[in-house]
């Protein structure tokens, strides 16, 4: 019953984040007006040299990721309420009062994530491509945050094809929530890779110990 009660607080959770903190908190996939004054802000204060077309792509990141490293904020290239105020942004009021963001914004980036790399695999197979992600943030290689490692360039395919940024599957909403509850499936794997579908040498000399699905996993 509690790993039910959890999984339904954790959807519920993703609808208000829908209805409330997407709306704040803007990340690589965004659109719309907030995206513009972002864009336009960071150009006029030279840390963005692209267009401003209110899409939030790689160069808005790569832009956010170098504001927030210059002006001591968490680097993490979401554009959440800390960054937004060291922009001039708006910040609602009901935002504030919120906790837990951060853990919100990581569920639904990592259920984003899962549902372009794994969708139509085997919920183990989803939860493992989660647990890769995490146990990246705790090794000492990889960024330190899960925004970091999802958006490191080239690390994931569905970010650089852009098949993340649809809206992230219920069984993927579980089994993000289930990796972020501690469950890895791989046993600390930090590769994993579709024999079918990839051209990368290295990934091959990686030493192989489990297979879920389509997909092998490595250290």
């Amino acid at each position: 019953m509690l790993i039910i009660f959890c999984i339904f607080s954790a959807i519920a959770a993703l609808y208000i984040h829908d209805k409330g903190v997407k709306a704040q908190t803007l990340y690589w996939g965004s659109r719309g007006d907030d995206v513009y004054e972002l864009q336009r802000k960071l150009k006029q204060w030279g840390y963005y040299t692209g267009p401003v077309d209110g899409y939030f792509g790689a160069k808005t990141h790569k832009a956010v990721v170098y504001f927030q490293r210059k002006n001591g904020l968490r680097v993490d290239g979401l554009v959440g309420r800390e960054t937004r105020r060291a922009l001039g942004m708006a910040v609602a009021t009901n935002y504030a009062a919120s906790r837990g963001i951060s853990n919100r914004d990581d569920l639904y980036l990592l259920a984003q994530l899962i549902t372009g790399e794994a969708r139509g695999e085997p919920y183990l197979g989803q939860v493992a491509v989660g647990a890769v992600v995490l146990n990246r943030v705790e090794h000492p290689s990889f960024p330190k945050t899960i925004a970091g490692v999802i958006f490191q360039p080239g690390a994931f395919t569905a970010v650089s094809d852009g098949q993340m940024f649809r809206p992230p599957t219920s069984t993927a909403i579980r089994a993000a929530a289930d990796a972020l509850n501690g469950w890895d499936p791989t046993w600390g794997a930090l590769y994993y890779y579709n024999p079918a579908r990839t051209t990368n040498r290295w990934i091959w000399s990686r030493p192989v110990h489990l297979v879920i699905g389509k997909h092998r996993f490595a250290r």
